[in-house]
């Protein structure tokens, strides 16, 4: 908790950045990235319990999805099943910009009062490759119990994007 000027207390979020890095340039990447099947076939392989692809929208300038996935409670840490009560059900939506690589994602967690957003952005680097950045902030409105949860979300939401990059460099070289 931190006294604002008024001399009233607000809950603090958790900050996030996580960085990751591909052999593939940027313009890859994000094709893949806004792409039906690639998220399809990313939610049949890191998707966990009952992953959905709920909405798909796409324009000439923007793509915006939502993904449902699920955690068993048997994979959580001790302090989200014993608040969760079982499984974890993870909302995700993203929306992406193809002018900039960059997007906003928003995340919510069943039997949790808080989110995750931020925004994402994709880049060349010099190396020939790209990286993908995601800045933002996790927010858990429990007492005593939210600055730990907010923390084992930024330290899985870190694994997941690392994961997720992994797997995005085998799908585009399975494809090349």
């Amino acid at each position: 908790m931190v006294t604002t000027e008024n001399g009233s207390l607000r809950d603090m979020a958790r900050r996030i950045e996580h960085r990751t890095t591909s052999r593939w340039p940027a313009r890859d990447v994000y094709a893949a990235l806004v792409d039906q099947t690639y998220l399809r076939d990313r939610l049949a392989e890191l998707g966990g319990s009952n992953p959905e692809l709920v909405a798909f929208t796409t324009t000439d300038q923007s793509t915006s999805y939502q993904l449902k996935q699920g955690v068993p409670a048997d994979k959580l840490p001790s302090v989200a099943r014993g608040l969760l009560g079982g499984d974890l059900v993870i909302d995700r939506a993203e929306s992406w910009t193809e002018a900039g690589y960059a997007g906003t994602v928003e995340v919510t967690l069943n039997g949790v009062p808080g989110q995750l957003d931020g925004t994402i952005t994709l880049a060349d680097t010099a190396a020939g490759g790209s990286e993908l950045t995601l800045t933002g902030q996790v927010k858990v409105g429990i007492p005593i119990m939210g600055g730990k949860l907010e923390a084992m979300i930024a330290e899985q939401v870190a694994l997941l994007l690392d994961k997720e990059s992994e797997f995005t460099a085998e799908w585009l070289a399975r494809r090349a």
